[in-house]
């Protein structure tokens, strides 16, 4: 199933799925179908290296461990395979058999340790659901493609976590950025081969969109490292499995808190993509004013924006990029100090992108949000920044939720990569505009793209004005006739009750 396809079929699961929530807070409910879901992956790749083997003379045997290893497949014991589960699916103690399940397989393998869920035997939790789920979720991968299956449990479980981000309002926000944001940051940098970092990563999904643009551009996955790090434990485990479901490699993807115990101090990262929580004010700022990272000024306590920020410059290569998301007034403000910060990092000549999002993007927060995009040791485009105002972009997808579309994506970052090779570009009023230093001074340093990109010219009227007079005044005359017949209409009804008009 690629991405693009409109079946309609993960939404029909998501809808069989939450049926089956009945009263289970979203937040819990959401470690008991994705643990399914990523058991029921490892369990159909170890099928098909097993099938393999089962076919090939010259294996060491099917049930011969280093024959999976080898091929970066997850060892699977007999009592945690899905088929075992599934024809225990309608038994009063199928919890505990998916809780021993989990157990057989972190033991196994030592890379998941302590994150699989494993609390399916709690008396709270449905069992006749649980095994009802276990039955839906065993027809996700179904057919005779095997190299199709993986990819879409995958895709399956990335919609998941994005459902049920919008199932947990706020608080899902903090574990899932919206896809369409993911990946216009991943088409603007084209983390094709370096080290990539995410020192927030929630549950991992810049890793997992910029694996897609290096498979999707021939590349090999293993140029592109990955290094990550998330303060929430029960975030960081959805992170370890997700990436686990898509194989790549998650060993750097660390769990602490960046600011305070930084666990990828050494690291010079090639390409930086990150979603940092906006405008936090309890990021402990107060024990950090001497901190090597402050090197465009000291962060306010108040707000941790430009402490992340210049986090992630630190640990940008001499020739690295980073694009990030944060809040609009990181663009503006000038209270405590982050005026100064922001026009160092101009002065440096740091700042290569500002993209205006439009609103209603996120789950989790109604607050305008824009992109940053830095590049270290400029080799062109020096002394000049694009400004993109896409405030107008993006389509509604539900009542309170906006996206951008692939046109949408596409259309930003062509623009951001003809500008930066210096062909086929020209500034377009009211969308991009290419700005000097000297320009960005007399604005303040201010970096919102309105101030730079101007007002989008109206479309020429060539109606004439004896002509449009005409046109509308017999429209007008149309809908006074129609108000009359209303005003009859209305006054007939209220006689017949007794009141006259």
């Amino acid at each position: 199933m690629s991405e693009n396809t409109n079946s309609g079929f993960e939404q029909k699961l998501w809808q069989a799925a939450d049926k089956m929530r009945n009263n289970m807070d979203a937040a819990e409910y959401k470690h008991v179908v994705l643990g399914l879901i990523f058991l029921k992956y490892i369990s159909d790749s170890f099928e098909q290296r097993y099938n393999e083997l089962k076919n090939d003379p010259e294996s060491l045997g099917t049930e011969e461990r280093d024959e999976y290893i080898l091929r970066n497949v997850f060892w699977v014991p007999k009592e945690a395979r899905w088929t075992y589960l599934q024809d225990r699916a309608k038994q009063p103690d199928i919890g505990k058999f998916l809780d021993d399940a989990m157990d057989l397989i972190e033991k196994e393998n030592p890379q998941l340790k302590g994150v699989l869920p494993k609390d399916y035997a709690r008396p709270a939790l449905d069992k006749r659901r649980l095994g009802e789920l276990i039955d839906l979720i065993g027809t996700i991968g179904l057919g005779d493609d095997e190299s199709k299956k993986k990819d879409i449990l995958g895709y399956v479980y990335e919609y998941f976590l994005g459902q049920f981000a919008d199932a947990e309002g706020k608080k899902g926000g903090q574990f899932y950025t919206p896809r369409c944001i993911v990946k216009l940051l991943v088409n603007m940098i084209e983390p094709y081969k370096g080290r990539v970092y995410d020192p927030c990563c929630g549950s991992g999904g810049m890793f997992v969109q910029s694996e897609k643009f290096v498979t999707e551009h021939a590349g090999k996955i293993d140029d592109v490292p990955i290094y990550g790090q998330e303060s929430n434990p029960t975030t960081w485990k959805l992170a370890k499995i997700n990436l686990s479901i898509r194989g790549i490699e998650s060993k750097q993807i660390l769990l602490g808190d960046t600011f305070h115990n930084d666990q990828h101090k050494d690291l010079k990262a090639d390409f930086i993509l990150a979603n940092p929580p906006f405008n936090i004010s309890d990021w402990g700022g107060e024990r950090l004013r001497d901190d090597v990272r402050w090197k465009y000024g000291v962060p306010p306590i108040g707000n941790a924006n430009f402490a992340w920020v210049q986090h992630m410059i630190h640990h940008l290569s001499p020739s690295g990029v980073m694009g990030l998301v944060l809040a609009n007034g990181s663009m503006s403000s000038n209270t405590s100090g982050e005026g100064d910060i922001r026009k160092n990092i101009v002065e440096a000549d740091l700042v290569d992108c500002m993209v205006a999002l439009p609103s209603q993007l996120f789950f989790n927060t109604m607050i305008p949000a824009c992109l940053w995009f830095i590049r270290r040791g400029k080799s062109v485009r020096k002394g000049e920044v694009l400004f993109i105002d896409a405030r107008k972009m993006g389509s509604m997808i539900s009542r309170r939720n906006r996206e951008l579309t692939d046109e949408d994506i596409s259309k930003i970052a062509l623009t951001y990569h003809n500008w930066r090779k210096g062909k086929e570009y020209a500034d377009v009023l009211g969308f991009c505009k290419s700005a000097s230093l000297e320009e960005i001074r007399k604005q303040s340093h201010i970096l919102t793209p309105g101030r730079y990109v101007g007002a989008e010219e109206e479309e020429e009227d060539d109606e004439l004005f004896e002509e449009k007079m005409k046109r509308l005044t017999s429209e007008l005359a149309k809908q006074m006739e129609d108000g009359k017949k209303l005003d009859e209409e209305i006054k007939k009804n209220l006689s017949s009750i007794g009141f006259r008009v």
